[in-house]
This record gives C-alpha cells, sequence and structure tokens, in this order.
C-alpha cells in the first residue's frame, strides 16, 4: 500500500505481471503495482529520480497535434511544453483551488514521469478553473484525459483529474470531498480498465447517496477517445454514466427485461401427487428442508427423493453424514429392487441391474465422509458438486451434525452461517439443495414420535432454517400407533412457491420393500 509520507512519482512497468503503466514509484523508494497488488522497494531508482522541489519548470502553451488539443485548450489548464535535461517535456501544473502552482507533473517520451513540488498540497488537477458547485463535476484519473474531456465539452463544463492516478484515487478523492459535495453529480470516468473501474467503485461509495454516477469509455481512456475523433461518442458516455448503487441495490427500472422474458424454471415432479399438487415440483434455485423427530423417517423420504430425481435423468450429489458411502448407495439400490440389500440375500445379477440404475449411471455423486465435518471444507465440497460433476440436485443430511463439527458452542449462529452459505451457494449455482434438519421436542407430555403436529418453530437450532428454505416439509407419525405406525403424514409449513401449506398427502413405509408409497386415497384423513 501506498504510505502516507510518500509522494508518487512515475509509473513503470511491472516485472512480476508484464504491465508497461500500472506500477508506481514513490519517493521513499518503494514500489506498488496496482494491475498484480506486488509491493516492492527500489531505494536506488527513487534517488536518481526524485527531484529537488526548488524551482519549477517553464515552458509555452502550444497545439498539442498528437493528442488533438488546443492551443485555447492547454492555456486554460496551464499545460505547457517545454525542455528538460535536453528532452521536449510536457509539463502540467498542479495548483491549489486560488490558482498557485505548488507542484509539476513532467512527462518526457516514453510515458516517464516525474515529480517536483508537494503535489500532496495541491487540489485535483484544474480545481482551480472552476467555481465551487454546480451541476455536474466530471473526474478523470490523469492530465490529459481532463484536458481531453474539457475540450469535448467546449471547455465550459467543470472537469478535473486526480493528482496522480488511480493509485491515489480514493486519497485524492477524501481530500477534495467537501468541494464535491457541492456538485448535484459527480461522474467518475476512469480508465476503461480493471484497475480504473474498481478505483471508480470506490471512489464513488465516498460520496453522498445518490451523487456519485459512473462511466465507462468504448476505448482505455478520454483521452485515446478525443484522438481517435470520437469526442461526440465521450460525450455520449457523460450523459449515459450510470448512477452509483452499492453491490445489492438494483435499480427496479433497469430490470425491463429481466421481467418480461420468461424464466425456463427447471422443475422435476415429486414422486408423490399430493406433495406435487402442493407445491408444483422439485425446481434448481430453491432450498427443501425436510425435517421431523428422530427417527420418522426424514432420510428414507430424502432418498427417495433422490431416486426418483435420478429415473427423471438428474444428476444428483449425496452428502450422507450419518452413513458411509457404502450405505448411501445400498440405500439407493435398494429402492430400485423394492428390497433391502443390506438384510437380505440378493443374487449378484439382481445387484448389478441395481448398480447399473443407480450408481453406475455416472449421475451420482457421494462425499466420502462419515461423521461430523468443518462447514468451509463441507461447502467447498458442495461447490465441486456442483460445478465440478455437474450436480443439478444435492443432498444434505443433516445439518445439525454439520454443526456438532464447528468450532463454538453458539448453535443458533453457526447454523445462521450454514444456510446463508448454502442459500448463496444455491442461487449462484442455481442448484436443488435439499436439506434434513431436526427438530426440537415440543412442550408438553408427547414427543413427534407419538404423531405431535410439526411446526416451524420446532425447528431445531436457528429460525434461519426456516427463513431461508423456499420449501419446508414436516413428517409426522405416532410409532406408538399399534395400526397404523407405518403411516407418515407430510405437512407442508412453508411453501414459497403458491404459499399454500398444510397437509400433502400420507406416505406408508413397507417393511418389506423398504419404500414409501403414497397411501390410497381413501386412507387419507385431512
Amino acid at each position: 500500500m501506498e504510505q502516507e509520507e510518500s509522494e508518487f512519482l512515475m509509473h513503470t512497468p511491472c516485472e512480476k505481471c508484464g504491465s508497461s503503466d500500472a506500477n508506481s514509484l514513490y519517493t521513499d523508494g518503494h514500489t506498488f503495482c496496482f494491475a498484480c497488488n506486488t509491493y516492492g522497494q527500489s531505494q536506488e531508482e527513487a534517488k536518481v529520480i526524485e527531484i529537488k522541489p526548488v524551482d519549477f519548470l517553464t515552458g509555452t502553451h502550444e497545439v498539442l497535434v498528437k493528442r488533438c488539443l488546443t492551443e485555447k485548450t492547454v492555456k486554460l489548464w496551464d499545460y505547457q511544453t517545454g525542455t528538460f535535461n535536453g528532452q521536449t517535456t510536457q509539463i502540467a501544473n498542479h495548483k491549489t483551488k486560488d490558482g498557485k502552482t505548488v507542484a509539476q507533473k513532467i512527462r518526457t517520451a516514453g510515458k516517464n514521469f516525474s515529480v517536483r513540488g508537494a503535489i500532496k498540497e495541491a487540489d485535483l488537477y484544474g480545481q482551480w478553473l472552476w467555481r465551487d458547485g454546480g451541476k455536474n463535476v466530471t473526474i478523470v484519473e490523469g492530465e490529459l484525459d481532463a484536458l481531453s474531456m474539457s475540450q469535448a465539452f467546449d471547455n465550459k463544463w467543470p472537469v478535473v483529474s486526480l493528482k496522480t492516478g488511480a493509485a491515489g484515487a480514493k486519497k485524492d478523492i477524501k481530500q477534495a470531498i467537501e468541494w464535491l459535495e457541492k456538485f448535484e453529480s459527480v461522474v467518475f470516468m476512469f480508465d476503461n480498465d480493471d484497475v480504473g473501474q474498481k478505483a471508480a467503485l470506490e471512489c464513488a461509495a465516498l460520496l453522498s447517496p445518490r451523487k456519485a454516477k459512473i462511466a465507462r469509455l468504448p476505448l482505455k481512456d478520454a483521452s485515446d477517445m478525443l484522438m481517435a475523433g470520437r469526442h461526440a461518442e465521450l460525450i455520449d458516455c457523460f450523459w449515459s454514466a450510470k448512477s452509483f448503487q452499492p453491490d445489492g441495490i438494483i435499480n427496479g427500472a433497469d430490470l425491463w427485461e429481466e421481467v418480461s422474458t420468461e424464466r425456463d424454471v427447471h422443475t422435476v415432479p415429486y414422486p408423490y401427487t399430493a406433495l406435487n399438487e402442493k407445491i408444483g415440483g422439485c425446481r434448481l434455485g430453491e432450498i427443501v428442508t425436510v425435517t421431523a423427530g428422530s427417527g420418522l423417517g426424514k432420510s428414507q423420504l430424502t432418498r427417495e427423493f433422490a431416486y426418483h430425481l435420478l429415473n427423471e435423468g438428474a444428476t444428483i450429489g449425496y452428502v450422507a453424514l450419518e452413513e458411509s458411502s457404502k450405505r448411501t448407495a445400498q440405500g439407493l439400490m435398494s429402492l430400485h429392487l423394492n428390497k433391502l440389500i443390506h438384510l437380505e440375500d440378493v443374487r449378484r445379477d439382481e445387484m448389478r441391474e441395481a448398480f447399473d440404475a443407480t450408481l453406475g449411471t455416472g449421475r451420482v455423486f457421494m462425499y466420502d465422509h462419515w461423521g461430523s465435518t468443518e462447514s468451509d471444507n463441507l461447502l467447498n465440497k458442495i461447490r465441486y458438486l456442483a460445478r465440478g460433476c455437474g450436480c443439478q440436485y444435492i443432498i444434505l443430511d443433516h445439518i445439525s451434525i454439520v454443526v456438532s463439527g464447528m468450532e463454538g458452542g453458539d448453535e443458533r449462529r453457526t447454523i445462521d452461517t450454514l444456510m446463508t452459505k448454502l442459500r448463496s451457494i444455491t442461487e449462484e449455482l442455481n442448484i436443488g439443495m435439499i436439506v434434513v434438519s431436526h427438530l426440537r421436542r415440543p412442550s408438553g407430555d408427547k414427543g413427534h414420535e407419538e404423531g405431535v403436529m410439526t411446526s416451524l418453530s420446532q425447528l431445531r437450532g436457528s429460525a434461519s432454517i426456516g427463513q431461508l428454505s423456499d420449501i419446508v416439509i414436516g413428517l409426522e407419525r405416532n410409532q406408538q400407533d399399534e395400526e397404523d405406525s407405518d403411516k407418515t403424514t407430510l405437512r407442508i409449513l412453508k411453501n414459497r412457491w403458491s404459499g399454500e401449506t398444510g397437509v400433502a398427502g400420507q406416505l406408508r413405509y413397507s417393511k418389506d420393500t423398504g419404500r414409501m408409497s403414497e397411501a390410497e386415497e381413501e386412507e387419507v384423513e385431512f
């Protein structure tokens, strides 16, 4: 970073990244490249270049033919042509707002710069030309850009330049903030490169809300635009400058294309009719949370979802943190065979058929880890499943065990953080996420294993699970019911898709097949 006591001297090539002029040399000898962020020392070079701030150079106001700058413009800006060390030199006089020259930036052939005087005492380059306040002021990176933009405006509209380019942009703007705030709008027209655009955003954030605008040029800078004969287009870029808004803030007026273009939402129906009628299928970009008390079929239901998605042609990622990848694989294969292969003798040809239909498709990816895991590592794995493996839907079973592997004892806060990151990944990568979550024990004498109705308020750990999920499905089953202990009620606790909540059918679990099948219509009680 630039040291407070040092002054910018010149732009130099960067040996590390190869940039021709992004590297900056300062009076104390340090260098900093704003292209690759490399800091370095060059004491000897600084001593050679440093110029005693005693006598200022003098020159004449001459037409700059190559730059397409008129005598009127260079005279207004006191931009001189002179001689230094036997070389023709361009001299930009940096002044205070009352017009006193306190520094000079000297430019020789080959884009070599040096500075004499105390440039930190100067105001923005050109600030002395304009009265305090007004409608608009344009800020560019360099002196020649300022002259070019000013000439495009017929030298009638306020234009100023930074003192040391993008390198010292924030520092320069902070120094001039009181003056800039007197204008209705401030247009940042920095160089059309990553360094310049980043600096423009950083500077715009320093001003009062709705005051800053950012212009984007088709060429590198205003000087290049003028030399290319595109001065009219340069003015158009000024008028089309967009109002600065912090990240995440969107002007509704910019959303026409988004709202007028019908979005093709990838939807896969669930294997159960009543559930589809309620929530309309499983969609990319959504988080579906499945919750219930302990031992009530959460993992089995999500396995049914995964198998169905696979049969619908989707690629799935399976992150089961309470079982081995072998057990997850056997579970999917069991669904295909309608028999529990880990409990029954299964012929080898049957095993092969089940394998080919599930894992053998090449569309099932698992995270081979048993037990708790560190959250950032897990999130990286999920990101890889989506981007590296092409998984469209990812099952995370279950979120509570992730928290158990995290440092710190604040379960609510850690789940908040984890859910926020899962939400971000889901939207960023446009994947469907199916998350298993536990419930807290309800108040009263009966627990969920006795059929107590589920609710969002019972989600264990944090309200963020319910808040950040698009769909929340609760499972209710009375394990103590001798006649219907195998019957599970699906209850929609949250439905961002249509808003419709409540009972979404009932499922029966078969101990013979290991499947959860939709109950017959006459069995369902609403």
